[in-house]
This record gives C-alpha cells, sequence and structure tokens, in this order.
C-alpha cells in the first residue's frame, strides 16, 4: 500500500506532509518551496508581468517524447515566452486518483525537475488533492506562471503591429505531438516511432528577440494546431493571410497517419512550435537565429501577410488551387495536452 496514492494523502495530514518532503520538495527543491508557506514571496524588479495558467489531463499519461509532467512545465513556459516574456516562477496543483502507483508520480516529477531545469524556472508552490478511484481520470496537473516583461514587447501577444508584407515562420514540423500521444492511447505501432515535440521554447525565444529584429507576434502551437492560429489573427482585421501548402513542415509520416484516420495536420496539436510574424526585412534572420537552436532547426517561412482576402487566412495548395482554413469545429483528437 505505501506504493500507491491513498486517500489519506489528500487529508492535509502527516500522510499528505510525507508526500509532499518524500516526492515534491524531493524533485522540486529550493530555498523559496522549502519554506512550505501558503503562498510564495517572490521579489519581482519588473514594472511589467506575464501570468497565466494551465490545466493538463492527457490521455495516456505518459506517451513517446514525454509525460503530462514535462507537458505542464512546458505549456507554461511557452504561454509566457510568446508574450514576450521571460519565465520565472511556477506553481505547480497535482489532482491524484486514489490507487495512481507512487513510483509514476515521482517520474512525472522527475521529468517536471528537468523540464525546470532546461527553462531555468523554478516551482515555487503548490497543492496537492486525492481523490477516489473513478473520480479523476489517473493524475491532472494545473501549472501557472509568472514573468517579467520588458515593455518593447508589449504589443506581441495581441499583434498589434502586424502589416501587409509581414512573413509567416513556424519553428518546425508540426503535427508531431497529437500522433505520438494518439499512438500510445491506441496502442499503435509505428515503423519509425515519432515522438511528441514537447519542450520549452523560452530559450529559443529569448534569442530571437535578443537579436533585436522586429517580431510583431508569437504563438504555440497548441491546441486547435497552426490553422486555429492563423484564423485567429485575421478575425476582425483588414488584411488577409497567404500560407503556401508546400512549405508547410509535416514528416512524412504523420501526413500518412492523419490521411488514413481522417485528421488534417494544419490543426493538430504541437508542444514544441512556435508561429512568428515577422517584419519582412527581417524574415530570414530570423529563420537564420532559429536554425541555430535546436528546437529551430526545422523551421520554415510559410507564407505572408496580404492586403487581399481581408479577415481570411487562404492556403494555396501544391496545385495551385486555393481553400480558405476555418477555426476547427468540434475535436479532432481530445485529452491531447
Amino acid at each position: 500500500m505505501d506504493k500507491i496514492i491513498l486517500l489519506g494523502h489528500g487529508s492535509g495530514g502527516k500522510m499528505t506532509s510525507d508526500l509532499i518532503d518524500s516526492v515534491f520538495v524531493k524533485y522540486f527543491n529550493n530555498d523559496i518551496l522549502k519554506k512550505k508557506t501558503d503562498s510564495a514571496i517572490l521579489h519581482i524588479n519588473s514594472d511589467e508581468l506575464a501570468f497565466t495558467t494551465d490545466s493538463y489531463v492527457v490521455d495516456p499519461v505518459f506517451f513517446p517524447g514525454g509525460n503530462i509532467g514535462s507537458l505542464a512545465i512546458s505549456g507554461t513556459v511557452n504561454d509566457l515566452a510568446v508574450s514576450g516574456a521571460i519565465p520565472l516562477y511556477l506553481s505547480a496543483g497535482f489532482i491524484i486518483e486514489e490507487g495512481f502507483a507512487l513510483d509514476q508520480l515521482e517520474e512525472i516529477c522527475i521529468s517536471m525537475r528537468d523540464e525546470a531545469k532546461k527553462a531555468k524556472v523554478f516551482i515555487v508552490t503548490g497543492d496537492t488533492k486525492v481523490v477516489k478511484r473513478g473520480q479523476c481520470d489517473k493524475i491532472f496537473i494545473n501549472t501557472s506562471g509568472i514573468g517579467v516583461l520588458d515593455r518593447k514587447h508589449l504589443e506581441i501577444s495581441e499583434g498589434k503591429n502586424i502589416r501587409v508584407g509581414d512573413k509567416i515562420i513556424v519553428s518546425g514540423y508540426i503535427g508531431d505531438h497529437s500522433i505520438a500521444v494518439m499512438g500510445a492511447r491506441e496502442n499503435i505501432q509505428f515503423e519509425n516511432e515519432i515522438l511528441s515535440d514537447v519542450a520549452p521554447l523560452n530559450g529559443l525565444i529569448r534569442e530571437v528577440l535578443n537579436a533585436e529584429n522586429e517580431i510583431k507576434f508569437m504563438r504555440d502551437l497548441t491546441r486547435g494546431g497552426l490553422a486555429t492560429v492563423l484564423v485567429e489573427i485575421v478575425e476582425d482585421k483588414n488584411f488577409g493571410i497567404l500560407i503556401h501548402e508546400d512549405t508547410v513542415p509535416v514528416r512524412e509520416s504523420v501526413s500518412g497517419l492523419c490521411e488514413i484516420f481522417g485528421y488534417d495536420p494544419l490543426y493538430m496539436a504541437n508542444e514544441g512550435k512556435i508561429l512568428f510574424v515577422v517584419k519582412n526585412e527581417n524574415a530570414e534572420d530570423v529563420v537564420n537565429t532559429l536554425r541555430k537552436n535546436e528546437y529551430g532547426k526545422d523551421v520554415r517561412i510559410i507564407g505572408e501577410i496580404t492586403s487581399e482576402n481581408g479577415g481570411m487566412a487562404i492556403l494555396r495548395s501544391v496545385i495551385g488551387g486555393n481553400r480558405i482554413i476555418d477555426k476547427l469545429a468540434g475535436e479532432q483528437l481530445p485529452r491531447i495536452c
């Protein structure tokens, strides 16, 4: 019984304290967290703060290339980073089903620790709840994050400075995460293993911002995928977007599986890819900067902002036809993050 989570681990008593010390403090330890106060006291010198929160319910919990823990850290770090912020501190809240294996919880926490180290962030506060069997599917995690933001990057998250002629860049292959999770969920054996692209991208983004190129907009391509972000950029705007199908980076294996299962790669979730809108004159410099980073080596310029088709995102196919890109209706693949 000492190898699984029990309801008593969520009681707030000795079992809870033991779990916190033996797992969470053990793997997330830092000077702020080990004080174990109800609120983490943070010293931040900045006029502008970015704050985000996200919950993770991915099924299965473990998948090729990552697990719910690495996903929870990278997802929240990336949400801060695409706003132009430098991520600093995270919280981690756990809802755990009675009977969940303690060694699996430790494996998840080790992944969270390792991702936090990569991203140079600290997990400084958290919470744990345990529910009866059947009231939660194994484990759910919520992470919130705080970062500091330079005033010169305030406009990035809203894309207010996007203009006709700006180039659209994607940092690498799309669809890997969705296919990796689907394969693990359905026990599909791939000839060439497809790994999730889950990764903290704040280092890559900081390299791009430090190069002093004019970045108009950034967004991580998670639920809804590339297509949804493109539609959101042009929504209620007097400019349009033109994307060239032959430049959109999709692995042949991912494209083939999407065709078999009736999925569209443009809508597939990613956990390690960023869309950039950049000034035309800076596009090649941004591409060269991204290529130097392991998470940007497969970068592509995939399209541009146009004066035509205001409010619409258009995909130009390899045979020269045009297709209007709409927002995803419904859910292609549920519980992907």
